[in-house]
């Protein structure tokens, strides 16, 4: 039956001639796009008690209790609908947009979507309905709408000649690409083989699903009978194997068959009629006595057929199994399966019954559009095609951000830690994004600053990606993520080693070594005194007054090892820690950081006392040199570049005083970007997860410490006594 008008009367007006005149018992329906055709023959079918078989119908505005006779030996789009919903959970994609063709059924299949989808938490963000007449223009305009819109999932519920249009049509849209997810119903999916080679190709990376069909023997005898009875029929053209809707439409004949064999001869002129008239004609129709024990007949077979296991249930098929398939080149490869009472599954028994292994918990490897294996997150949080990344070009500490173009474009290689940052939260994101990095200074200016930087958010960039610090002026003209690194400013300025060779004689002033070395003397000439009345031989103390001396000695010995051994450590670790800022020193600052309006307008340091630096090697050439000769003498920067620094030149230079706190490094975003949250939770979950440690030994190599920077490893540089230090000793010695 046709959807077109003068068909519909011609194929009503059918109906009425076979049951009135034919007096037929049962009636089998071909394929049907319309539901008033549908409606007429249920309405026929329940009058006359004859039972009308379709094998197309797949969702049907027809209720059981009111249309018995109307049986569909088809499975029911509401099935169908649920199997997608799995499908879509199993992706843990938030969000679809369903595209229908523009007919009856497609409707009715949009109301099943709603609710399977709604079961299972997923929202049908848009839904956009597609006549079958709409040229390309109308097409492309309702994709490019949907373009701009955040959600990335398609479910396609079209015909295979609107099918072949819109995948070419969102090809030329650029929605073939990799972010974007594809997933077709069995209405296009079905006649996958009518559609030509060069559809086929630009549907590469497309999901679909459609009935199962095992290979059992029955099928295969079938279908090399078809082939045969082609040949001989000397068919032109390809010869085509019969899709799902011709084995449904076989087991629907077989399956009457199998309900006639089983009633008892009964007379087929149909001797018990009653006759009642129809309401809107003036004629008779005959009551089937046969019909109902036909129905009933029919309602009670099962075989298994070509299509699988035949079974009605309420007028349709049982629902049996969904293959989930990935579209690849020309070809397509089987990734899973559906079943109602397992769900999304790997693989089946031969029979259709999902294996017991634990493979079927994982479907496998999925060719995504763009030619990627990385599944689709369902979402992107952009409405412009590619998200502007802005990086600084400078040429001191690459560790944190370095870039590049590639040789002869304008293509742009970005490496450091703060990208390593950048590329571990974008798979922690919700949803996906493209991206484009753009080098800000890419001129190699001297005068280039963050600050400069950041007011080209958002005209030229969408979002900035370096070792930038949250300040709070600002935040008045960009919003930051949360930070992924330590916060704070610190002071750092020279270790006071080498000690002088003399050091270990400070803990004692000059009068109590002469007081110490006098009463070792007189100690000792009193000791000689009281023992040199006695001879022994044996060197042994034998006179009570020299134990006492000896005593006594040993009391003042002991005293003084314990004062001695306390003073030397203070003089070696406690008086490192002292350091005395004067407003006569030059200080050292990072360039094109904030640190110069920090120190100027917090710490009240004289701008000429500053001296921007470029790297860690210019600041320790500056150091060395002093303030005298033309250096500095103290190094005010972040505390994740002085970890560095120290970390590279250890114990020349320590950690002195305070530390002025700030809001760390981050990324920064237009004001009232979506973006912010977002990155914060996705930050979140990198600096707090396990791979942290491998991102900072990578960009910064071992040694770069994790740990608080006022610890004694890092602020006090601290080594181990050399000889130098006790040099003077082994002299007296």
């Amino acid at each position: 039956m046709s959807e077109k008008v003068n068909e519909v009367v011609e194929s009503c007006l059918s109906v009425l001639e076979l049951v009135k005149h034919e007096k037929v018992s049962g009636l089998i329906l071909g394929p049907q796009h319309g539901s008033k055709q549908e409606i007429f023959a249920a309405a026929i079918g329940e009058t006359v008690r004859v039972p009308i078989v379709s094998f197309t119908a797949r969702s049907s505005a027809l209720s059981y209790e009111e249309n018995r006779y109307f049986v569909r030996t088809t499975l029911d789009d509401a099935v169908q609908a649920e199997a997608l919903a799995a499908v879509c959970k199993r992706f843990e994609w938030p969000e679809v947009v369903i595209l229908y063709e523009d007919t009856e059924y497609g409707h009715i299949f949009l109301s099943h979507a709603a609710k399977a989808f709604d079961d299972v938490g997923i929202e049908l963000a848009y839904k956009i309905s597609i006549s079958t007449s709409a040229d390309d223009s109308r097409i492309l305009k309702e994709l490019n709408k949907l373009k701009n819109k955040p959600t990335r999932v398609f479910l396609v519920h079209v015909g295979p000649v609107l099918g072949s249009r819109l995948f070419a049509i969102a090809n030329t849209a650029g929605m073939m690409k990799e972010g974007y997810a594809w997933v077709v119903t069995d209405s296009l999916s079905i006649f996958l083989d009518f559609v030509d080679s060069d559809a086929r190709d630009l549907m590469e990376g497309v999901l679909g699903i459609r009935p199962y069909l095992f290979a059992s023997e029955n099928l295969k005898s079938f279908q090399e009978r078809w082939k045969r009875n082609m040949l001989l029929d000397k068919a032109t053209g390809p010869i085509t194997e019969l899709n799902i809707h011709g084995l449904w439409a076989y087991d629907a004949v077989t399956a009457l068959a199998i309900a006639v064999e089983n009633i008892h001869p009964v007379n087929s002129s149909l001797s018990d009629v009653k006759t009642r008239k129809n309401k809107t004609e003036n004629t008779d129709f005959e009551i089937s006595s046969l019909g109902p024990r036909l129905l009933r007949e029919l309602s009670n077979t099962k075989f298994r057929g070509l299509a699988g296991d035949f079974e009605l249930v309420e007028g349709k098929l049982k629902a049996s199994a969904f293959e989930i398939f990935n579209v690849i080149g020309n070809g397509e490869r089987k990734v899973g399966f559906w079943t109602l009472e397992r769900g999304v599954v790997r693989e089946l028994s031969a029979y259709g019954e999902p294996k017991n292994s634990t493979s079927t918990k994982e479907l496998k490897n999925v060719l995504w559009p763009g030619n990627s294996f990385t599944r689709p997150k369902g979402r992107s949080i952009l409405t412009t095609e590619y998200l502007r990344v802005g990086i600084p070009w400078k040429p001191g500490y690459i560790e944190f951000v370095d870039a590049e173009y590639y040789p002869g474009t304008k293509r742009v290689n970005a490496t450091g830690f703060c990208i390593g940052i950048f590329l571990a939260a974008l798979k922690v994101l919700p949803f996906s994004i493209d991206y484009d990095y753009y080098i800000y200074n890419d001129s190699l200016f001297s005068n280039w600053s963050y600050d400069s930087m950041l007011q080209k958010i958002p005209q030229e960039y969408d979002m900035v990606v370096a070792d930038m610090t949250i300040w709070a002026p600002r935040a008045e003209y960009v919003d930051f993520a949360l930070p992924y690194s330590e916060s704070g400013v610190v002071l750092v300025v020279k270790n006071k080693k080498p000690f002088s060779m003399w050091t270990f004689i400070t803990p004692f002033s000059w009068d109590l070594w002469v007081a110490i070395i006098g009463a070792c003397v007189l100690l000792r000439f009193a000791l000689y005194a009281s023992e040199l009345q006695i001879a022994d031989t044996r060197n042994r103390v034998s006179n009570n007054w020299s134990v006492f001396i000896l005593v006594c000695w040993g009391c003042m010995a002991f005293i003084l090892m314990q004062s001695f051994t306390a003073n030397l450590s203070a003089i070696l670790t406690v008086d490192q820690l002292h350091f005395d800022f004067s407003d006569d020193y030059y200080v050292g600052y990072h360039t094109g950081s904030f640190m110069k309006k920090f120190l100027m307008e917090q710490l009240r340091i004289s701008e000429s006392k500053l001296r921007p630096y470029k790297s860690n090697e210019e600041f320790n050439d500056a150091m060395s040199k002093g303030s005298k000769n033309g250096g500095i003498d103290a190094i005010f920067d972040e505390i994740p570049y002085m970890k560095l620094f120290l970390n590279r030149y250890k114990s020349r230079y320590k950690i002195v005083g305070p530390t002025y706190r700030t809001g760390g490094m981050g990324f920064a975003f237009p004001i009232g970007s979506p973006l912010v949250s977002h990155f914060s939770k996705a930050i979140l979950n990198v600096t707090q997860g396990p791979n942290m440690n491998s991102l900072e030994l990578e960009s910064f190599g071992p040694g770069y410490s994790s740990q608080d920077p006022l610890s004694s490893v890092i602020s006090q540089g601290a080594s181990g006594l050399t000889f130098h230090e006790f040099g003077g000793l082994f002299i007296i010695t």
